[in-house]
């Protein structure tokens, strides 16, 4: 019975290592041990390590609560499925941290099929898929996802549920799904198997049907008021007449609660059997489409605006294809070839775009990089050739 429990201190607090089972023959052992341990160690946090529990009946789970009740600052850590499935049905996930154990993956030499803002795609077998997270400390990141590509499944958008959480070898965390015989539509193009006109017809199609769903949530951001903050941050950073002129642009499109995805480009489009399917749902949000348009724009164009090697070393495909990519997505979205028409509502979503572009190279230190001041003098440049001229982002 003694060795059930294993004990160490780490920065006050106290950490047991709980082996086999616990039942209703050996709880009150346990629970007194750990009481004692406290009282000995003089520690004010409790960390009930579960990795090499094998079960706990209902008498276990009352000496959790117990030990919770007595010490607020009590964790689980490493707590298996089948148990995590009981804690959280018993309400002791609403109660107290519990973290789940992970099953762990290594993605070295993995095919990478798809790339995010936020993550990495690999193929990890010919059935499985895992998205890697940029951030080490992503799970909260990762539950977030899993509701929006729910509430985007529900709503008839085909896209991939992840069924599983799993640690990285190396560091951090990923969603595991299940696509068999999934390909990138840029894997198609860059193999030939499809042509861009077909890309680009299948991608689109996809889009219309996304910004046909209207939902309301709370989780999903609204693409208007993220918009604002973008333009808010360059107040310091445009001539005012062109700062205000920006704000009223944004500030003036409809309140809109379409669907949008947010980071849509043909890496984030997969073509399983016949049928598109979209992932790195983390990015869904809802607003007017030219806020999707601008996104869209940054993937294939503006990202690359004073190196488009970067677009096409990202992509993997020429500049030529992601500029001819732009071009047929806003005419196909537009439903015509008109010049005039095509190249307003281009106009429109590089206004969003280069917005988000400049705030973005000046956050991450382009004031101090040659190439950085390069960039953001660009956006400044353009935006202040497009700006005078444009009298309404809505199209």
């Amino acid at each position: 019975m003694a060795d059930m429990v294993q004990f160490r201190r780490e920065n006050g607090k106290l950490i047991a290592q709980v082996q086999g089972k616990i039942d209703s023959s050996n709880a009150p052992v346990v629970e007194q041990a750990i009481q004692a341990k406290l009282r000995e160690m003089l520690c004010d946090a409790l960390e009930i390590d579960c990795d090499t529990l094998e079960y706990s009946s209902s008498a276990g789970l009352r000496v959790i609560l117990r030990l919770k009740q007595e010490l607020d600052n009590t964790v689980l850590t490493n707590v298996h499925p089948d148990l995590y499935n009981i804690l959280d049905m018993t309400g002791f996930v609403d109660m107290m941290e519990v973290h789940r154990a992970y099953r762990v993956v290594n993605v070295d030499n993995c095919e990478v099929i798809g790339q995010g803002a936020n993550g990495r795609v690999y193929r990890i077998d010919p059935d499985t898929i895992v998205k890697v997270y940029l951030n080490p400390d992503a799970l909260p990141e990762i539950h977030r996802e899993r509701e929006l590509a729910r509430l985007a499944f529900v709503a008839g958008v085909p896209t991939a549920i992840p069924y599983d959480v799993v640690r990285i070898e190396g560091g951090g965390y990923g969603s595991v799904f299940e696509l068999l015989n999934a390909t990138s539509f840029a894997k198609l193009l860059i193999r030939g198997e499809k042509s861009l006109e077909e890309v680009a017809k299948m991608s689109v199609d996809l889009l219309k049907l996304i910004h046909s769903k209207q939902i309301r949530s709370e989780i999903l951001p609204d693409m208007k008021e993220v918009a604002l903050k973008w333009a808010d941050f360059l107040k310091d950073y445009l001539p005012a007449e062109n700062y205000e002129k920006l704000h009223a642009l944004i500030q003036a499109v409809p309140e809109d609660n379409h669907l949008m995805h947010g980071d849509y480009h043909i890496k984030n489009i997969m073509l399983q059997n016949g049928e598109t399917l979209l992932i790195d749902m983390d990015t869904l949000c809802h607003g007017n489409p030219v806020f999707e348009m601008a996104s869209i724009y940054n993937a294939y164009v503006g990202y690359g605006i004073t190196d488009p090697e970067t677009i096409e070393t990202f992509m993997g495909i020429s500049v030529e294809d992601c500029a001819r990519m732009w071009r047929r997505t806003l005419e196909l979205y537009l439903g015509t070839e008109d010049e005039k028409k095509v190249k307003e509502t281009e106009e429109k979503a590089m206004i969003v775009g280069l917005t988000r572009v400049m705030r973005r190279e000046i956050r991450r230190g382009g004031l101090e990089r040659e190439n950085g001041r390069q960039l953001i003098e660009m956006c400044r440049t353009r935006l202040g050739e497009l700006l005078p001229r444009v009298e309404t982002l809505v199209f």
